[in-house]
């Protein structure tokens, strides 16, 4: 064999096998076998945070449980909610979980899946601050994670009251504690949780709404918000959803909705 026609061979036998190494790699990357990343908080119990170095709360719980009956792979990673939808839209995570309530605001930026909660909201504060409802914050430092319902709730029902944005809860609770700020707004579970957990602060009010919470994903992701929506319908029906609410929020009544009939 001339060398000319030895190196054309070498050329096919070359191109050959790294179309089956593609032909593999693609096969195995894809369907659902795809890892998907969610953007979720590593602090805001008990819907969203990490223990043991493991992510957990009832957000991730249940996403677990639907990741299982969809067959989706998911990865965890930690980052500050006032971030998280902003990544979501860039595509740098696949789902954003951690009690996002679906505001008009935040459709504009990403998709939502269907509800799987309500948003409820708590005022916390020591009991020395003689805070006890939204008209005792008038002119008091609050503090709020950024961009969550909570600090739109404060900017409407108390405008005269000095909103401090933090970036996530703990950073919140920590000026609490140090009476850098008189009360702040949380979720309802979450300043439950914190209350039991710090001596001298209560929840002074909780407040009530019908935003519901959902999973958030890009825009234009219909097939996995159909995997997710289709989840959280069979979680509902099985009765998981009761189970994994029962474990992080007990103290709070279940919705109609989500009860299996």
């Amino acid at each position: 064999m001339k060398n000319g026609q030895t190196e054309r061979m070498k050329k096919l036998i070359v191109t050959a096998v790294a179309a089956l190494l593609a032909t593999g790699l693609t096969a195995c990357g894809g369907g659902g076998e795809q890892t998907l990343r969610v953007g979720t908080l590593s602090d805001s119990r008990p819907n969203a945070y990490q223990e043991n170095g493991e992510f957990t709360g009832f957000d991730n719980a249940l996403l677990k449980d639907i990741a299982a009956k969809e067959g989706l792979k998911l990865e965890f990673v930690s980052t500050d909610f006032s971030a998280l939808l902003g990544q979501v839209a860039s595509g740098r995570f696949d789902i954003g979980s951690s009690a996002i309530a679906q505001t008009d605001e935040r459709k504009k930026t990403v998709a939502f899946s269907d509800p799987y909660n309500y948003q409820s909201l708590g005022i916390e504060a020591k009991e020395s601050a003689g805070i006890t409802d939204e008209n005792s914050l008038a002119g008091k430092r609050i503090g709020v994670v950024q961009g969550t319902v909570s600090d739109t709730w404060l900017a409407a029902n108390a405008p005269a009251a000095e909103a401090v944005r933090f970036p996530n809860d703990a950073a919140v609770l920590s000026a609490l504690k140090s009476s850098a700020i008189a009360g702040a707004v949380f979720d309802q579970v979450s300043a439950e949780d914190y209350a039991q957990k710090n001596a001298g602060l209560k929840v002074t009010k909780a407040i009530t709404t019908n935003i519901p919470h959902g999973y958030a994903v890009k825009k234009g992701n219909s097939d996995l918000l159909a995997k997710l929506n289709d989840g959280i319908k069979k979680a509902i029906a099985d009765g998981t959803w009761q189970k994994v609410h029962q474990q992080f929020e007990p103290a709070i009544p279940v919705p109609a909705d989500f009860t299996n009939k």
